[in-house]
């Protein structure tokens, strides 16, 4: 793929989102896909790696594609030493903003199979809010299954909506996260 960086994530923001049913062997995926980053990955660089999204939650359907967020302390040497590693072992590499087109930037790596469909997503992040709510997210729907239903029928009804358009897909989600997110911590400053 071609073109600036921009240019490229455009065209992933195109392709088509379809909503599997939860597959058993994602969590394989993700620990097949772990024990190859810890070869990758210095252990003082890494400071934490978790199998997030809703690949993470058993029975939740989602977008086949196992997302792994590794939390690092160094974004820059990720960029200068482990990226070439990642792409060599077949990963696409973008150095990708966070939010918008500004910085903070991170480090995103796409997998795909054979038939050149994604299969993971790896973000390589600094440590911070925004890599623990992901975990809380992924928490509070594996402990309460009415709440990922809900979020099952949520994305059945966006990735309808918006089929080939992942940035509209992703934001029509932001709310709902939200709301989850206030709900799980406020159950854990009651506990």
């Amino acid at each position: 793929m071609a073109g600036t960086t921009k240019d490229r994530i455009s065209a992933l923001d195109r392709e088509r989102i379809a909503i599997a049913p939860y597959d058993a062997n994602w969590p394989l995926l993700y620990t097949e896909i772990e024990k190859q980053i810890k070869q990758m990955v210095p252990r003082q660089l890494m400071q934490r790696i978790s199998h997030i999204g809703s690949t993470a939650v058993p029975g939740l359907s989602g977008k086949p594609i196992v997302d792994v967020q590794v939390e690092v302390n160094d974004l820059e040497r990720v960029r200068e030493t482990i990226a070439p590693l990642m792409e060599e072992a077949g990963y696409e590499f973008f150095w990708r903003p966070t939010m918008g087109d500004a910085a903070p930037f991170y480090a995103w790596f796409i997998l795909r199979n054979e038939a050149k469909e994604r299969i993971a997503h790896v973000h390589m992040v600094e440590s911070g809010q925004a890599s623990a709510d992901r975990i809380v997210f992924r928490d509070y729907l594996r402990s309460h299954p009415e709440e990922s239903a809900r979020y099952e029928a949520l994305k059945q009804d966006l990735a309808k909506r918006f089929p080939k358009d992942r940035a509209s897909y992703t934001a029509n989600k932001g709310s709902y996260v939200s709301e989850v997110l206030r709900k799980a911590r406020g159950e854990k400053m009651r506990k």
